[in-house]
């Protein structure tokens, strides 16, 4: 997905959610700050208990997340395939992040916060690649 901020294009990701969506990009926003905007069906859609989000994103000045509720017709498959990486400024920048994304709260296998690429799997099973 692409975004115009300040006139540039920006890369982002996609990511179904199915069914969590307005959730996870609320959270992702309380991490990363930014704007949040989110498009919803006009009513009741059956296999949804709330009104499934269509289009939701963050646009941040460290990443663009693009998300929806809507998921293909072969489903959501969890897996390592994909992984968002991010870059961080510092080793401080990215415990920081780590602490606002509260990977601290279960339990986080790096034990050397100075590897050059750190892999965590978030609470919405979404993998990031930190580096510095």
């Amino acid at each position: 997905m692409i975004a115009h901020v300040d006139d540039k294009l920006i890369s982002g990701v996609f990511i179904t959610f199915s069914g969590n969506c307005k959730k996870a990009l609320s959270f992702y926003q309380s991490c990363f700050g930014g704007l949040l905007q989110f498009e919803s069906f006009g009513g009741v859609v059956n296999g949804y208990v709330e009104t499934p989000v269509v289009s939701g994103s963050l646009v941040s000045d460290r990443i663009i997340i693009h998300g929806s509720d809507l998921v293909h017709n072969e489903g959501r498959k969890l897996g390592n395939y994909m992984a968002i990486f991010l870059p961080c400024k510092s080793t401080s920048d990215r415990k920081e992040l780590l602490v606002k994304m509260e990977f601290d709260k279960g339990n986080f296998p790096v034990t050397d916060y100075e590897q050059k690429l750190i892999e965590v799997t978030d609470a919405f099973d979404v993998r990031w690649i930190l580096g510095i």
